[in-house]
């Protein structure tokens, strides 16, 4: 496993909250899950390929067993109060208008941690 323990765990427990919420709604519903699709941003904390990995665990043993976590990556867009419009940055490392350089703190996108979909089974 190329995670790391501490990382692992975090990812562990979000993936099996991410599977009791879309257990509880397939349930509701009276449906079967296919695949949970997910906006992960890029200032979430959340390692993408630990959450993969810890879903597969995650829906072991449930209704979700053999469903799929579809992750759509949100960059970090943030507001750039000399240009007065959003802008996405090109490292998490340097909070500047990627144009005109001016420091931007205003993060508009990129903490996103969202279940935005359930696809079903036929």
């Amino acid at each position: 496993m190329p995670f790391a323990k501490e990382s692992f765990m975090h990812e562990l427990s979000i993936a099996m909250s991410i599977v009791d919420l879309a257990q509880e709604e397939a349930e509701r519903r009276n449906v079967h899950i296919e695949a949970v699709h997910l906006e992960l941003g890029a200032l979430s904390g959340v390692v993408k390929e630990a959450l993969l990995f810890s879903f597969e665990i995650a829906c072991d043993g449930t209704p979700l067993q053999g469903s799929r976590l579809v992750v759509k990556d949100v960059p970090i867009e943030v507001y750039c109060p000399a240009c007065n419009m959003p802008k996405t940055l090109a490292s998490m490392q340097w909070f500047c208008c990627p144009d005109c350089g001016t420091p931007a703190s205003e993060v508009i996108h990129g903490k996103e941690l969202v279940i935005t979909a359930l696809e079903l089974k036929q």
